[in-house]
Protein backbone atom coordinates (compact mmCIF):
# COMPACT_ATOMS: atom_id res chain seq x y z
CA UNK A 1 0.00 0.00 0.00
CA UNK A 2 1.46 3.42 -0.96
CA UNK A 3 2.21 6.00 1.69
CA UNK A 4 1.77 9.75 1.77
CA UNK A 5 5.50 10.01 1.00
CA UNK A 6 5.12 7.80 -2.08
CA UNK A 7 2.41 10.06 -3.48
CA UNK A 8 4.44 13.16 -2.64
CA UNK A 9 7.43 11.70 -4.50
CA UNK A 10 5.27 11.04 -7.57
CA UNK A 11 3.88 14.56 -7.60
CA UNK A 12 7.36 16.01 -7.14
CA UNK A 13 8.48 14.07 -10.21
CA UNK A 14 5.53 15.33 -12.24
CA UNK A 15 5.62 18.94 -10.98
CA UNK A 16 9.02 19.48 -9.32
CA UNK A 17 8.67 21.52 -6.16
CA UNK A 18 11.99 23.19 -6.93
CA UNK A 19 10.09 25.03 -9.67
CA UNK A 20 7.82 26.90 -7.26
CA UNK A 21 7.96 30.69 -6.99
CA UNK A 22 9.73 32.21 -4.00
CA UNK A 23 6.59 33.27 -2.12
CA UNK A 24 4.99 29.85 -2.40
CA UNK A 25 4.42 27.03 0.07
CA UNK A 26 4.13 23.57 -1.46
CA UNK A 27 4.58 19.92 -0.53
CA UNK A 28 3.32 18.00 2.50
CA UNK A 29 1.79 20.72 4.69
CA UNK A 30 -0.10 18.49 7.14
CA UNK A 31 0.30 14.85 8.10
CA UNK A 32 2.69 11.95 8.54
CA UNK A 33 4.72 11.01 5.44
CA UNK A 34 4.81 7.31 6.37
CA UNK A 35 1.04 6.91 6.74
CA UNK A 36 -0.47 4.30 4.36
CA UNK A 37 -3.07 5.65 1.93
CA UNK A 38 -6.09 3.89 0.44
CA UNK A 39 -8.25 6.85 -0.55
CA UNK A 40 -7.35 10.30 -1.91
CA UNK A 41 -9.52 13.37 -2.49
CA UNK A 42 -8.31 15.83 -5.14
CA UNK A 43 -9.53 19.42 -4.77
CA UNK A 44 -8.47 22.82 -6.08
CA UNK A 45 -8.64 24.17 -2.51
CA UNK A 46 -8.75 22.73 0.98
CA UNK A 47 -11.97 24.11 2.43
CA UNK A 48 -14.29 23.03 5.24
CA UNK A 49 -16.47 21.36 2.62
CA UNK A 50 -13.53 19.51 1.06
CA UNK A 51 -12.35 18.28 4.46
CA UNK A 52 -15.87 17.07 5.26
CA UNK A 53 -16.06 15.22 1.96
CA UNK A 54 -12.66 13.61 2.54
CA UNK A 55 -13.71 12.49 6.01
CA UNK A 56 -16.96 11.03 4.67
CA UNK A 57 -15.01 9.09 2.03
CA UNK A 58 -12.51 7.82 4.58
CA UNK A 59 -9.68 9.51 2.67
CA UNK A 60 -6.31 9.68 4.36
CA UNK A 61 -5.03 12.40 2.03
CA UNK A 62 -6.20 15.54 0.21
CA UNK A 63 -4.15 16.71 -2.78
CA UNK A 64 -4.86 20.33 -3.68
CA UNK A 65 -3.54 23.05 -5.95
CA UNK A 66 -3.79 26.04 -3.65
CA UNK A 67 -1.71 25.90 -0.46
CA UNK A 68 -3.56 25.44 2.80
CA UNK A 69 -1.46 28.22 4.31
CA UNK A 70 1.57 30.34 3.53
CA UNK A 71 2.80 31.68 6.89
CA UNK A 72 0.82 29.92 9.57
CA UNK A 73 2.02 31.04 13.01
CA UNK A 74 -0.35 29.13 15.30
CA UNK A 75 -2.25 25.86 15.00
CA UNK A 76 -5.52 27.08 16.50
CA UNK A 77 -8.97 28.02 15.31
CA UNK A 78 -8.25 31.74 15.69
CA UNK A 79 -7.66 31.98 11.92
CA UNK A 80 -9.31 30.21 8.99
CA UNK A 81 -6.02 28.61 7.92
CA UNK A 82 -5.31 27.42 11.45
CA UNK A 83 -8.82 26.03 11.87
CA UNK A 84 -8.54 24.07 8.61
CA UNK A 85 -5.11 22.70 9.46
CA UNK A 86 -6.31 21.75 12.93
CA UNK A 87 -9.36 20.00 11.47
CA UNK A 88 -7.16 17.96 9.13
CA UNK A 89 -4.85 16.97 11.97
CA UNK A 90 -7.74 16.01 14.25
CA UNK A 91 -9.28 13.86 11.50
CA UNK A 92 -5.95 12.26 10.57
CA UNK A 93 -6.06 13.59 6.99
CA UNK A 94 -2.80 14.62 5.33
CA UNK A 95 -2.55 17.54 2.89
CA UNK A 96 -0.25 17.82 -0.13
CA UNK A 97 -0.35 21.11 -2.03
CA UNK A 98 1.13 21.70 -5.51
CA UNK A 99 0.82 25.37 -6.52
CA UNK A 100 3.08 27.47 -8.76
CA UNK A 101 5.21 24.41 -9.52
CA UNK A 102 2.05 22.83 -10.97
CA UNK A 103 1.32 26.02 -12.92
CA UNK A 104 4.70 25.74 -14.62
CA UNK A 105 4.93 21.96 -14.97
CA UNK A 106 4.56 20.20 -18.29
CA UNK A 107 1.03 18.83 -18.35
CA UNK A 108 0.06 21.03 -15.41
CA UNK A 109 -2.44 23.87 -15.01
CA UNK A 110 -1.67 25.85 -18.14
CA UNK A 111 -1.28 22.91 -20.49
CA UNK A 112 -4.59 21.58 -19.17
CA UNK A 113 -6.22 24.98 -19.70
CA UNK A 114 -4.98 25.23 -23.28
CA UNK A 115 -6.22 21.71 -23.99
CA UNK A 116 -9.65 22.51 -22.48
CA UNK A 117 -9.93 25.46 -24.87
CA UNK A 118 -9.08 23.33 -27.89
CA UNK A 119 -5.63 24.83 -28.48
CA UNK A 120 -2.25 23.30 -29.24
CA UNK A 121 0.63 24.61 -27.13
CA UNK A 122 3.42 26.24 -29.12
CA UNK A 123 5.34 28.07 -26.38
CA UNK A 124 5.54 29.49 -22.86
CA UNK A 125 4.07 32.90 -22.09
CA UNK A 126 6.55 33.84 -19.35
CA UNK A 127 9.79 31.86 -19.96
CA UNK A 128 11.51 33.09 -16.76
CA UNK A 129 8.95 31.31 -14.57
CA UNK A 130 7.44 28.81 -16.98
CA UNK A 131 4.02 30.30 -16.24
CA UNK A 132 1.36 30.57 -18.97
CA UNK A 133 1.18 29.08 -22.44
CA UNK A 134 0.93 30.30 -26.03
CA UNK A 135 -0.95 28.20 -28.55
CA UNK A 136 -3.09 28.03 -31.65
CA UNK A 137 -6.57 26.82 -32.45
CA UNK A 138 -7.05 24.47 -35.42
CA UNK A 139 -8.68 27.32 -37.33
CA UNK A 140 -9.72 30.94 -36.67
CA UNK A 141 -12.93 31.27 -34.66
CA UNK A 142 -15.38 34.14 -34.26
CA UNK A 143 -14.87 35.78 -30.84
CA UNK A 144 -18.53 35.48 -29.86
CA UNK A 145 -18.55 31.77 -30.60
CA UNK A 146 -15.27 31.35 -28.75
CA UNK A 147 -16.54 33.04 -25.58
CA UNK A 148 -19.61 30.77 -25.58
CA UNK A 149 -17.30 27.78 -25.98
CA UNK A 150 -15.01 28.97 -23.15
CA UNK A 151 -17.93 29.39 -20.77
CA UNK A 152 -19.11 25.84 -21.47
CA UNK A 153 -15.64 24.26 -21.52
CA UNK A 154 -14.72 25.75 -18.13
CA UNK A 155 -18.19 25.30 -16.59
CA UNK A 156 -18.09 29.00 -15.74
CA UNK A 157 -21.08 30.84 -14.27
CA UNK A 158 -20.16 33.78 -16.49
CA UNK A 159 -17.30 35.59 -18.23
CA UNK A 160 -15.89 39.11 -18.23
CA UNK A 161 -14.28 40.10 -21.52
CA UNK A 162 -13.03 42.76 -23.91
CA UNK A 163 -13.87 42.18 -27.56
CA UNK A 164 -11.15 43.61 -29.80
CA UNK A 165 -13.15 42.49 -32.86
CA UNK A 166 -10.50 40.03 -33.91
CA UNK A 167 -11.04 36.34 -34.73
CA UNK A 168 -9.48 33.93 -32.26
CA UNK A 169 -6.58 31.88 -33.60
CA UNK A 170 -3.35 32.50 -31.71
CA UNK A 171 -4.07 32.69 -28.01
CA UNK A 172 -2.30 32.87 -24.68
CA UNK A 173 -3.57 31.39 -21.42
CA UNK A 174 -2.65 31.74 -17.77
CA UNK A 175 -4.73 29.94 -15.18
CA UNK A 176 -5.54 32.05 -12.15
CA UNK A 177 -4.40 35.64 -11.66
CA UNK A 178 -2.62 36.47 -14.92
CA UNK A 179 -3.77 39.99 -15.69
CA UNK A 180 -0.25 41.33 -15.42
CA UNK A 181 0.86 39.30 -18.43
CA UNK A 182 -1.43 40.93 -21.01
CA UNK A 183 1.52 42.80 -22.48
CA UNK A 184 3.44 39.55 -22.94
CA UNK A 185 0.49 37.99 -24.75
CA UNK A 186 0.21 40.95 -27.10
CA UNK A 187 3.97 41.07 -27.69
CA UNK A 188 3.87 37.38 -28.66
CA UNK A 189 1.40 38.22 -31.42
CA UNK A 190 -1.62 36.66 -29.71
CA UNK A 191 -5.06 37.90 -30.72
CA UNK A 192 -6.67 36.55 -27.52
CA UNK A 193 -5.70 36.09 -23.89
CA UNK A 194 -7.61 33.92 -21.39
CA UNK A 195 -6.88 34.29 -17.68
CA UNK A 196 -8.69 35.41 -14.49
CA UNK A 197 -8.85 38.07 -11.77
CA UNK A 198 -8.47 40.82 -14.37
CA UNK A 199 -8.51 44.38 -12.97
CA UNK A 200 -10.19 47.41 -14.52
CA UNK A 201 -6.98 48.99 -15.76
CA UNK A 202 -5.98 45.71 -17.38
CA UNK A 203 -9.14 45.72 -19.47
CA UNK A 204 -8.16 49.24 -20.55
CA UNK A 205 -4.70 47.93 -21.39
CA UNK A 206 -6.21 45.17 -23.52
CA UNK A 207 -8.27 47.78 -25.39
CA UNK A 208 -5.18 49.89 -26.09
CA UNK A 209 -3.23 46.83 -27.26
CA UNK A 210 -6.06 45.63 -29.47
CA UNK A 211 -6.20 42.14 -27.97
CA UNK A 212 -9.24 40.08 -27.01
CA UNK A 213 -9.28 39.47 -23.25
CA UNK A 214 -11.36 36.89 -21.37
CA UNK A 215 -11.59 36.61 -17.59
CA UNK A 216 -12.80 33.03 -17.08
CA UNK A 217 -12.79 33.01 -13.24
CA UNK A 218 -9.91 31.91 -11.04
CA UNK A 219 -11.50 28.62 -9.98
CA UNK A 220 -12.62 27.69 -13.49
CA UNK A 221 -9.30 28.42 -15.21
CA UNK A 222 -7.41 26.29 -12.69
CA UNK A 223 -9.83 23.51 -11.79
CA UNK A 224 -9.01 21.94 -15.17
CA UNK A 225 -5.89 20.52 -13.48
CA UNK A 226 -7.72 18.41 -10.89
CA UNK A 227 -8.48 15.59 -13.37
CA UNK A 228 -4.80 15.68 -14.34
CA UNK A 229 -3.75 15.17 -10.72
CA UNK A 230 -6.23 12.33 -10.40
CA UNK A 231 -4.90 10.64 -13.54
CA UNK A 232 -1.28 10.96 -12.40
CA UNK A 233 -2.08 9.30 -9.08
CA UNK A 234 -4.32 6.58 -10.55
CA UNK A 235 -1.78 5.62 -13.20
CA UNK A 236 1.03 5.31 -10.67
CA UNK A 237 -1.05 3.67 -7.93
CA UNK A 238 -3.94 1.77 -9.57
CA UNK A 239 -5.12 0.27 -6.27
CA UNK A 240 -5.96 3.67 -4.79
CA UNK A 241 -9.46 5.14 -4.74
CA UNK A 242 -9.05 8.70 -6.05
CA UNK A 243 -12.04 11.05 -6.06
CA UNK A 244 -12.48 14.55 -7.47
CA UNK A 245 -13.98 16.92 -4.90
CA UNK A 246 -17.66 17.69 -5.45
CA UNK A 247 -18.29 19.77 -2.34
CA UNK A 248 -16.04 22.67 -3.39
CA UNK A 249 -16.72 24.62 -6.58
CA UNK A 250 -16.98 28.02 -8.19
CA UNK A 251 -18.12 30.63 -5.68
CA UNK A 252 -18.77 33.64 -7.96
CA UNK A 253 -22.40 34.05 -9.00
CA UNK A 254 -23.82 36.15 -11.82
CA UNK A 255 -27.31 37.65 -12.26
Amino acid sequence: MPTVADILKLLDEKAPMAGKMDFDNVGLLVGHPDRPVQRVLVSLDITEEAIGEAAALGAELIVSHHPLFFQLKALSDSTLEGALALSLAEKGIAAICMHTNLDAAQGGVNDALMAALGGRVTGVLEPDTGIGRIGVLPEPTDFGRFTAFVKKALSANGLRFHDAHRPVHKLAVCGGSGGGEIGLAAAAGCDTYVTADVKYHQFLQAKSLGINLIDGDHFCTENVVTPVLKDWICQAFPTLEVTLCRAHGQTAQFL
